[in-house]
């Protein structure tokens, strides 16, 4: 069967494409559609906040583990198969989400929702290839990079949309039982217009490979959730060694199965080729910056300047907007005349909006309104569109078609992966920098503080002990593992209204200020991780550009 120029149209395709569309949206959207949930899921489940980085965390942890295996099975059993099966269970595991009545319970079923979307996403980009004809194939790929490039800042505008509404008093549960009606549309439809197809040659299973992959993985990343909130005992080094020493396992394992004929998880000539794997490294760096931003800047928006969900997602709307610019631009019009040099762009644009960003927050602190937000996260976003959108293209140029579909694999993995380690890594760099600088908000509120206090008719000596009092309280709760927790030296009221009144004004100044220079510091290092990206990309061939090979060949793709 010739898959470039099949000799029967489905005249169904664009109904097929808009249910994969419609999955793949979901998908990124269940990404960061919590973060901005975060406040009212914990108050609500009496959650810890390390059960919080669990529920954002399991969702792409799962994504990942079961991503490439995800994708053998489509390859084996049928992709339609397969995206109907993760469908299936996505929309059932976001029905569980929804009725979760503890932590526990929400962080099992991210955990299952993240592992049918394992199952459902490896099939979108190969159902495309398989339904479409070549010359509407790089069309239908723009569009799914463009919406895809959009969707994880959408999930933070619709998440803040949908608490604030409180929809049939449901509080946060509507972020995840908006899944469900979705899901069920998508399937009746998927059943009913799309093809199946599957390898002819389907490599078998690595059981050993995946299992060694999934033990690496939550071996890092458990210890690094868990570890602040324990005061990092020596278990979770241990855990991280052993966690060096089952990726090393894994290697060795892969190399010995590929030389004797089996079929490895990861093919390791992959990594043969410098330019992919030193841009695999960066689109992981690059995603490890984006998962610790979109988990600060709800915290900022939410913990340290106090916005209500609502305000805080109608506000990330512009980074939506930049993202969607972004993303269209850099695939129609950029990338298939610059190249590499349009990813490198992006990097340094998302750089620039992070300092511009950075820089805003530490110049305005607690008086940072949504309309001064809306330049640095519109730039942010148009650098976050133009990388994300055709990255995954341009990498697939540099490697024979007969590897794509692997490679297009590692890449989502990589995704996940970064996402993952993001919220882990900076949630560690965020809080330690919160606890160490402390005593800023203190100083920068003492003065007013202090004019209030005499207003109120305090005594100076009796003003000097109830300001030590209050930099006590503010040294504490920004040393709490959760920002929401009020420590015992927060939690005696004074008896005179009116000093009890200065004094929490002064707390959320104080607290504003805190987190204002606490995020444009963390955001110095997501500078520098997008420098690292912008090194990466340097190393793409002078001459790369847009992915124009095909994944499948005739022998490798059957329709059924």
């Amino acid at each position: 069967m010739d898959t470039d120029n099949p000799p029967i149209l489905d005249p169904r395709r664009w109904i097929a494409f808009a249910v994969v569309l419609a999955a793949g949206f979901m998908d990124l959207l269940d990404v960061t559609i919590v973060n901005v949930a975060v406040p009212s899921i914990q108050k609500d489940l009496g959650a810890a906040y390390s059960q919080i980085e669990w529920i954002i965390a399991a969702y792409v942890l799962s994504f990942a583990a079961v991503l490439i295996t995800g994708g053998r099975l489509g390859d084996i059993y049928g992709r339609k198969r397969l995206f109907l099966l993760g469908m299936a269970g996505f929309t059932a595991a976001s029905l569980a989400c929804g009725l979760a009545s503890s932590p526990t319970l929400l962080v099992g079923s991210r955990f299952v929702q993240g592992a049918m979307a394992g199952l459902m996403v490896p099939q979108i980009l190969a159902i495309i290839r398989v339904t479409f004809p070549k010359d509407e194939r790089a069309k239908a790929i723009a569009v799914y990079s463009g919406v895809g490039g959009s969707a994880s800042a959408v999930g933070l505008s619709l998440g803040g949309l949908l608490v604030q509404w409180n929809l049939f008093d449901l509080s946060w549960r509507p972020i995840f039982l908006v899944n469900v009606p979705v899901g069920l549309i998508a399937l009746a439809a998927a059943a009913l217009v799309m093809r199946d197809s599957r390898s002819a040659h389907a490599p078998r299973l690595d059981i050993v490979g995946m299992v060694l992959a999934i033990s690496a993985v939550l071996l890092l990343v458990y210890p690094l959730t868990e570890g602040r909130r324990l005061d990092w005992p020596a278990w979770t080094f241990v855990m991280m060694g052993a966690a060096a020493m089952a990726f090393a396992a894994f290697v060795v394992y892969e190399r010995w199965r590929s030389r004797n004929g089996g079929s490895p998880l990861i093919d390791l000539d992959l990594f043969r080729s410098r330019p992919f794997t030193v841009g695999l490294a960066s689109w992981l760096l690059f995603w490890i910056g984006f998962g610790g931003f979109f988990l600060i800047w709800t915290l900022f928006m939410q913990a340290g300047l106090g916005w209500s969900p609502m305000r805080a997602g109608l506000t990330s709307v512009f980074f939506a907007v930049g993202a969607g610019i972004g993303a269209g631009v850099s695939v129609s019009v950029l990338a298939p005349r610059f190249g590499k040099w349009v990813l490198l762009a992006g990097g340094l644009v998302t750089a620039g909006g992070f300092a511009l960003y950075g820089a805003m927050a530490a110049r305005y602190e607690s008086d940072f309104a949504s309309w001064q937000m809306v330049l640095p996260l519109i730039v942010t976003g148009i650098g976050f569109g133009i990388v994300v959108a055709p990255t995954i293209d341009m990498l697939l140029g540099q490697i024979p078609d007969r590897e794509a579909g692997a490679a297009s694999g590692l890449l989502n993995t990589g995704q996940q992966l970064g996402m993952a380690l993001g919220v882990a890594l900076v949630g560690i760099l965020f809080f330690a920098q919160l606890d160490h600088d402390s005593a800023r908000g203190v100083d920068s509120v003492a003065a007013q503080t202090r004019t209030e206090l005499a207003a109120a008719g305090v005594p100076e000596p009796a003003q000097e002990q109830i300001l030590a009092n209050f930099r006590a309280c503010v040294r504490d709760r920004s040393a709490e593992v959760d920002p929401s927790v009020i420590p015992a030296s927060c939690q005696s009221p004074p008896a005179n209204p009116a000093v009890g009144q200065a004094l929490a004004h002064a707390g959320e100044q104080a607290n504003a200020v805190n987190f204002a220079h606490t995020f444009d510091y963390t955001l110095v290092w997501g500078i520098g991780l997008m420098a690292l990206v912008c090194l990466g990309f340097l190393a793409l061939p002078r001459d790369a550009r847009l992915e124009q090979h095909e994944v499948e060949t005739e022998e490798e793709l059957v329709g059924v």
